[in-house]
């Protein structure tokens, strides 16, 4: 049975506590936006704990226009993994190194990272937008974490 191209992108190709913490976030934070409403209000309450209203909301609106992005103008449907799953997927971990690499300055590889994503001529735009997310979940990532936020109680692997 062969798999199609949007099947491979939920791949596992590792676990989620292999990555660091920019690039964990990042998958958390995808998996918690496409879920609904009641885990977008989570997204919200997390950024704003850790970063204050202010730059929280900020980041909030990034994450959110880069999901958009992403949903509206992807090369194919980004693939997630239940928001519990110790799963990594393949399209998870191309966004995670996506964003990582954006945040550390390394536009051109963002960039490229950006066209497995989306249309080529919206590479740019997201790539900026990774950018500020990267270091908001960099900065999230030095404070320490509050034990009282409590994450979905699932425990589904997929």
């Amino acid at each position: 049975m062969t798999q199609t191209m949007s099947q491979r992108g939920a791949v596992p190709v590792g676990y989620v506590s292999e990555l660091g913490p920019v690039e964990a976030r990042a998958v958390l934070y995808l998996r918690l936006w496409f879920s609904g409403a009641e885990t977008q209000q989570q997204v919200w309450n997390d950024f704003a704990s850790a970063l204050g209203p202010h730059r929280g909301r900020s980041a909030l609106h990034t994450l959110e226009e880069l999901c958009q992005i992403c949903a509206q103008h992807g090369r194919r449907p980004l693939m997630r993994h239940h928001v519990t799953c110790k799963c990594l997927g393949a399209d998870e971990a191309c966004f995670a190194n996506f964003v990582a690499a954006a945040a550390d300055g390394a536009r051109e590889d963002a960039m490229l990272m950006a066209t497995l994503i989306v249309r080529p001529d919206l590479a740019l735009c997201i790539a900026d937008l990774a950018c500020d997310l990267g270091l908001a979940l960099r900065q999230m990532a030095a404070v320490p974490r509050d034990s009282s936020i409590e994450r979905p109680k699932t425990t589904t692997l997929h």
